[in-house]
This record gives structure tokens, C-alpha cells and sequence, in this order.
């Protein structure tokens, strides 16, 4: 999966020089008395930009996002009719006011990046849409609380969308943005600020209101990646020692690696976290290779993540406990297992069609709005809701990747593929987790459960990737000059590949 920047070389690199022209020299002009009929100049004609693709975009955003927010109503009516007397009313004008939200965000694409992908908002509203509508049926109070993190979400769009007017300024920043991500992870461990909730350290509180940084460093810190990797990609791909039979680069060019490593064990042992750990290193070592195009990195960083796990699980109890929680919840199924063994029960009475909205009883499962989202959908909306879930995730992400493809220049394209996989890790991560594939973790579904720190810095990861798409499509428009107009050979031409160092023997 190299997305066409593992053979790329460096940007700014010439591949090769224009062929001079020949100069010919003009005849000399013949002198005559007889009169030259002269024709009358034609007006010139004016080139008015094309929008019929642009306005065909949106229009297409627009019946898309119809479509997901009357499937969401519908969905809501449902829930209304199966738990009438517990539903407060007032939660229809809360889901009107949700609705309303797809339009300002529409509103912001067409002005501020008409010709971005119009699939993407439209998949995203039926994922904020559906999460409302599940947190509404599960705790009406969460669901007025998460309406206002939606609007919040929506308002950091929007800002993204309009301060960030080419992707690529974000390149010169690099190191600003690695400063500010790793201040993020740290942050929650300040004595005095950082605040423990149901075991894990993860969030800071200040006054009534808790966020958990860490959704903001997810962000900052692939900026960084996806421009350090641009720009040390080609020492990346090209071995100097060997370790065994795999060629490894300079040493000090592997500290990113060797950071990302450190930095998911250091949220692993210090904040109790095994999901965010995961999360960090996975989507970091999926850009190494997606950069480099080696998949030796990818086991490399699987063994050295293996390793710190281990050694987590030998000297910590809070490690052990949750992987033999995970291995076998039967012998505490009233204590530490007692929400994988009601998953578990969730998923078995949901069947294949499900209980239906409102009819199931997934409250049991304490925590419920937050790590197990799937499981109540499994419950009420059984294997197909699931599955249909999880195909709108796969839509969102395969639309990431597109992106990513079609980009010109390699750093939108590896930053592309940077936050697509965050959604793509974070939701197997939290699938797996409940249906006992992986030890369980706290992480969210992406914009269906409930958190408004992770549901804002999806929306942020959203506007990036509109941003992205509308660069794209202004770079392949006609009429473009100057360096824009490059084609994309031009700007990730193939280098000359050096041979790895013959082995020692």
C-alpha cells in the first residue's frame, strides 16, 4: 500500500530539464504600395471559470446528506414509539438542532471548499446522526451533553476550514506541531490537573468541564510524522546495516519509530490506557510503511510493540488484569469481567435482525454510551446494523484513502493517509475490544459514541481531509500556472534506487 510516495523523490526536485527550443530566424518583410485588406480583430473571449463540477458536487453532499439525516429521523421515531413514556419530548428539537448542523457544515464546504469529496460530510452525518440517536434511546442526559459537543465539533470544522487555506502550510510548522502533541500526551499526568476516571488517567479538568488532550495529539503529532517522513523518506527506504537478513537505515533516522514507541508505553504504563497506546503506534508505524513502501517496518514495529507489552504485562497489575479479562471473563463475570460477559449476552440475544430500536436492554452494561456503543447496536439492531456500521465506516475511510491517492504532492498524501487511519485503527480497535478479538480498551467509535473530545477531533480530522480533497481538485483543474501546475510524475518522480550494502559475511 505505498500510495505512489515510496518511490517519490524529494519535492522540489527537478526530473529533468526543457529542451531548447532552435531559434529561426523571422524572413525579412516584403515592401509593397498595393493595400493590405487588414481584418478586423476579433473580440477576444472571456473564460469564465467552470462550476458546473463544483456545483454538481455539492448538490450531490447535499441529497446525500438528506438521505442519512431521514434515515437517522426515521430511526429516532422508532426509538419514540418502543419507549414513549421514558422519552422527553423535548430531545426532537435537540435532533432538529443536529439536523441543522449538517446544513451550516454543508454551508462551510461549498464556500470554503466547493470542490472537495462530496461523499465524505454526508457519511459523517449519518454516523453523528446514528450515535445521537443511540445515546438518546441509552441516557437522555448524555444525549443533551453530546448534541453540544456536536455543535462544538462543528464550529472547530468550520474554523478548520477556514484558517487552513492550503494543507501544505501545515509542512513548515512540523516541529511546532511535535511540541504541542507531546505536551497533549503529557498534559493528563500534572499533578494537580490531569484527572483519573474509571481507572485510566486520560483526562484534564478544569472547573466542571473534563477533555481529554490526548484526541488533540492524535492529530498534531501525524502532521509531524507525515512531514518528517516526507522528508526523510528516501534515507528511510534505503538499508546501510544489516540486523540478521533485514537492511536497516542510519540509526538516527529511526527516531521516530523508536519515539512513537516509547511515547504508546509511556500512555500505557502511566495513564493506564491500552487502546490509546495501540492507537498512537499502529497508525504511526502504518505511515512508516505507507511512506517507505518496507514491510519489514511494519514487523519490526510489531515486535518492538510485542515486547514492551510483555514486559507491561510482567510488572503491572493493571496490564495482567486486563488480558486475563480478556482471555477468560467467566471466573469474573461479577467483577472485572462484567461488562464483556453482558457484551457478550447483548450480542447473542441481537441475533442476526436484532431486538429492534428501543426494545432491547443493553443498559446493563455499565459504560455503556461510551465503550460499548456496538454492543447495544449489536443488541437492538443485531448482525445486519452492525455490519451496516461498520460499511459506513469502511465508506469513510475508503474515501480517506482515495484522497490520499489522488494527491499530488507527497505530503498531503502521506497526511491523507495519516488521519484516514486513525478512524480506520481506532474503530477496529474499540470493535475488537468488545467482541473479545483484542483485549478491551477505551477508545470511541468514531462519531458515534459518546465523547466530545473525540467527537470535535473527528470533526477537525474531517474538515483536514475536505481540505485535502478541494487542493486536489484545484490542482488537476484546467488553466492552472506555475508550480501548480506540475503534473503528478513531476512531483513524486521515481529516484534513482541505490543498492542495499552487500552483507558481511
Amino acid at each position: 500500500m505505498g500510495l505512489g510516495i515510496a518511490t517519490g523523490a524529494r519535492v522540489g526536485t527537478r526530473t529533468g530539464r526543457r529542451a531548447s527550443t532552435p531559434v529561426v530566424a523571422a524572413p525579412s518583410p516584403v515592401v509593397s504600395d498595393a493595400p493590405v485588406d487588414t481584418p478586423a480583430p476579433t473580440p477576444a473571449r472571456s473564460r469564465a471559470p467552470r462550476r458546473r463540477p463544483t456545483t454538481r458536487r455539492r448538490r450531490t453532499e447535499l441529497l446525500l446528506g438528506v438521505f442519512a439525516l431521514v434515515t437517522t429521523t426515521f430511526g429516532y421515531a422508532l426509538v419514540q414509539l418502543a419507549d414513549a413514556p421514558d422519552l422527553p419530548p423535548d430531545l426532537w428539537a435537540i435532533l432538529a438542532g443536529v439536523i441543522g448542523l449538517f446544513v451550516v457544515a454543508h454551508l462551510a464546504v461549498r464556500w470554503l471548499a466547493p470542490d472537495a469529496d462530496p461523499t465524505l460530510l454526508p457519511l459523517a452525518a449519518f454516523l453523528t446522526g446514528f450515535g445521537f440517536l443511540v445515546v438518546a434511546r441509552l441516557d437522555e442526559d448524555l444525549a443533551r451533553v453530546q448534541a453540544v459537543w456536536a455543535a462544538v465539533g462543528v464550529v472547530a470544522f468550520v474554523a478548520t476550514l477556514a484558517v487552513v487555506r492550503r494543507i501544505r502550510t501545515l509542512e513548515r510548522y512540523r516541529y511546532t506541531f511535535l511540541l504541542l502533541g507531546v505536551l497533549a500526551l503529557v498534559l493528563p499526568l500534572v499533578p494537580g490537573l490531569g484527572a483519573e476516571i474509571n481507572g485510566a488517567r486520560l483526562w484534564v479538568r478544569l472547573g466542571p468541564l473534563n477533555f481529554q488532550p490526548g484526541e488533540a495529539a492524535k492529530v498534531l503529532l501525524v502532521v509531524f510524522f507525515a512531514a518528517y517522513l516526507v522528508d526523510k523518506r528516501e534515507m528511510l527506504s534505503t538499508g546501510t546495516r544489516w540486523v540478521g537478513r533485514v537492511a536497516l537505515p542510519d540509526p538516527k533516522y529511526l527516531g521516530p519509530l523508536l519515539l512513537a514507541w516509547g511515547a504508546s508505553l509511556l500512555i500505557m504504563v502511566r495513564q493506564k490506557d491500552l487502546g490509546s497506546s495501540l492507537l498512537f503506534f499502529a497508525v504511526f508505524a502504518a505511515m512508516l510503511y505507507i511512506a517507505t513502501d518496507r514491510g519489514s517496518y511494519l514487523l519490526i514495529g510489531f515486535g518492538l510493540f510485542a515486547g514492551g507489552a510483555v514486559i507491561a504485562y510482567q510488572l503491572f497489575d493493571h496490564v495482567q488484569t486486563r488480558v486475563s479479562t480478556w482471555i477468560d471473563p467467566w471466573p469474573v463475570a461479577q467483577d472485572e469481567g462484567f461488562q464483556l460477559v453482558q457484551s457478550m449476552f447483548a450480542f447473542g440475544s441481537g441475533g442476526f435482525a436484532g431486538a429492534g430500536l428501543g426494545l432491547g436492554n443493553p443498559t446493563t452494561i455499565p459504560n455503556v454510551a461510551t465503550d460499548f456503543v456496538f454492543s447495544a447496536v449489536g443488541e437492538e439492531l443485531g448482525l445486519v446494523g452492525g455490519v451496516a456500521v461498520v460499511a459506513v465506516v469502511l465508506l469513510l475511510c475508503g474515501s480517506g484513502y482515495r484522497i490520499a491517492v489522488q494527491a499530488e504532492r507527497p505530503f498531503p498524501k502521506l497526511f491523507a493517509a495519516g488521519l484516514t487511519t486513525i478512524i480506520g485503527i481506532q474503530t477496529f480497535v474499540i470493535i475488537g475490544g468488545v467482541t473479545r478479538v483484542i483485549p478491551l480498551t477505551g477508545v470511541t467509535l468514531p462519531f458515534v459514541s459518546y465523547g466530545g473530545s473525540s467527537l470535535v477531533a473527528n470533526f477537525v480530522i474531517l474538515a483536514l481531509l475536505l481540505r485535502i480533497s478541494d487542493d486536489n481538485a484545484r490542482a488537476r483543474a484546467p488553466g492552472r500556472s506555475g508550480a501548480a501546475a506540475a503534473p503528478a510524475s513531476a512531483a513524486v518522480s521515481p529516484p534513482p534506487t541505490a543498492a542495499p550494502p552487500a552483507r558481511r559475511r
